[in-house]
């Protein structure tokens, strides 16, 4: 592990943790300012994550130890920088993972941080953000490859925005495995790789062939360390190359075994278990992209990772403009959403000391399900709930993390009809009673907002305790809405069903 330089302790750092496949990774910068950052420092320790899935795809208890081992050291390191300043995300491993769950809350609680495990799509994103921050900012398009230790991510973009993004279920760790196993290295080894790295790439390969970019770029350890082996070698000078990915596969083949290969020229002691792996996904690439050559960045989704971050500290959160993407695609009434989220917010920032909410944490989500509680009529009105919640349980969301997506969901599926305890049963308990709280500020929002009247209504008040809500509205204005009464009486008789008390005054 490299050994890290003098604490940054101060609120200008931001900070990104990698739980990646093969080796996690965490990167510090500082804020120089409001949209660049210099790194101040790097950690990186081969954790094998992948390699410790069992025949059941669970982690063992072995490498679930040297994970948590990890994360207590990278928890020291960031003890200092405020959360809000510090993302940490799960990757391939974690995604596949049937145990990740469990793993997660005691990864979480050894890091000292929430920890995200995010799609392929979202880390393809990622990638590309940290890649094209990178390079020059040249028009035309390129073609950024990412091989991790579980997944394959691809991307074409322009400039900082990714046009098209796909991540494949290959990875150095996952094939070294599968095709060179007891570490053996044949010809017919990695004819086997090979072909099935050519399979996964086969339904997009028209697409990407057709994508007019300009130039590749390759990002991640085993792209990096590729190119260090063939200029180590003298197979290439500027990159990777076809006729050096050749030479390099003809070099492992002769060398036979994965322990004979550290003495190759620049091969790394901990990257050889998962070179060979990489190398015929790498080649596979090439002869099906018709890739020439491929430059390297320095780059990568810890890169991605800050910038995300400093997004979001100027109040750019690429979450909501994914939201508003949402909104146009499944052609939301933006009037009603709007007044069903200043509803619900109200209700929120009335309510949250009282239940513990944390405000910007909360604030966000209500505006988000408000904002996404109708995309499911685009389906259909009957059973819309169940229609919005499938949606944003199923769709690409950048910026999102898995959580995020089961959380929202789960807060549009409880938006309406009967309010059951099963609603929340998927996501962790404390999750589960954030979300539970702010479906209820929801709820009351949709009902007092039932008429899709542009009339603004009388402010009211929220008086909270455990398990327990009072609305308070002006005098006489029960009496001209008795539609409105009769709907919160109908509410308060479902949240009863699930041990909650709503009064109305």
């Amino acid at each position: 592990m490299n050994e890290p330089d003098s604490p940054v302790t101060d609120s200008d750092s931001v900070a990104a943790v990698d739980l990646g496949s093969n080796s996690f990774h965490m990167v510090v910068g500082r804020v120089v300012d409001d949209t660049h950052f210099h790194i101040v420092d790097r950690l990186r320790e081969r954790v094998a994550l992948a390699a410790g899935l069992d025949a059941q795809h669970e982690l063992t208890d072995k490498v679930q130890e040297r994970a948590l081992a990890c994360l207590e050291r990278f928890g020291q390191r960031l003890r200092e920088i405020p959360e809000g300043r510090v993302r940490a995300v799960g990757t391939s491993a974690m995604r596949q993972a049937g145990n990740a769950k469990v793993f997660l809350a005691r990864a979480q609680a050894a890091l000292g941080l929430p920890i995200d495990i995010i799609a392929g799509s979202e880390e393809a994103r990622l990638i590309y953000l940290g890649v094209s921050h990178s390079m020059s900012d040249d028009r035309g398009r390129r073609l950024v490859i990412d091989i991790g230790g579980g997944s394959t991510e691809l991307i074409v973009g322009e400039r900082f925005e990714p046009i098209r993004m796909d991540s494949l279920g290959m990875g150095c760790v996952g094939y070294s495995l599968r095709f060179f196993v007891d570490g053996k290295i044949r010809a017919e080894d990695f004819r086997r790789a090979e072909i099935a790295a050519r399979l996964k790439l086969e339904p997009i390969e028209r697409r990407y062939l057709e994508a007019n970019w300009e130039n590749c770029v390759g990002s991640s350890g085993t792209i990096t360390a590729v190119d260090a082996i063939l200029r180590a070698n003298g197979w290439s000078d500027r990159g990777i190359t076809v006729a050096g990915l050749r030479q390099l596969k003809k070099a492992l083949i002769a060398a036979g075994n994965i322990s004979k290969i550290g003495g190759l020229s620049g091969v790394q002691a901990d990257r050889a278990p998962v070179l060979p792996g990489g190398v015929a996904i790498l080649l596979a690439l090439f002869e099906s992209l018709n890739i020439e050559h491929m430059a390297i960045s320095t780059g990568s989704m810890r890169e991605g990772l800050l910038y995300d971050l400093l997004g979001r500290i100027r109040h750019e959160d690429v979450r909501d403009q994914t939201i508003r993407q949402l909104c146009q695609r499944y052609k939301v009434d933006m009037a009603q959403a709007g007044r069903v989220e200043r509803l619900a917010l109200h209700c929120f920032q009335q309510v949250r000391d009282a239940w513990g909410l944390d405000a910007e944490v909360g604030h966000q989500l209500v505006g988000w399900a408000a904002r996404l509680h109708e995309i499911g009529l685009s389906v259909a009105f009957s059973g819309y709930h169940k229609h919005s919640a499938y949606l944003v349980a199923n769709s690409d969301m950048p910026g999102f993390s898995r959580a995020d997506q089961e959380l929202l969901a789960a807060m549009l599926l409880g938006q309406r009809k009967r309010l059951t305890r099963e609603v929340f049963t998927g996501l962790p308990n404390s999750e589960a009673e954030l979300a539970k709280a702010l479906t209820i500020c929801l709820r009351v929002a949709l009902r007092l907002a039932r008429s899709r009247s542009p009339t603004p209504l009388p402010p009211f008040t929220a008086t909270a305790r455990r398990g327990a809500l009072e609305l308070g509205f002006l005098p006489d204005w029960i009496e001209a809405h008795p539609l409105t009464f009769a709907d919160l009486i109908e509410e308060a008789e479902k949240l009863r069903e699930v041990g909650f008390e709503l009064r109305v005054r």
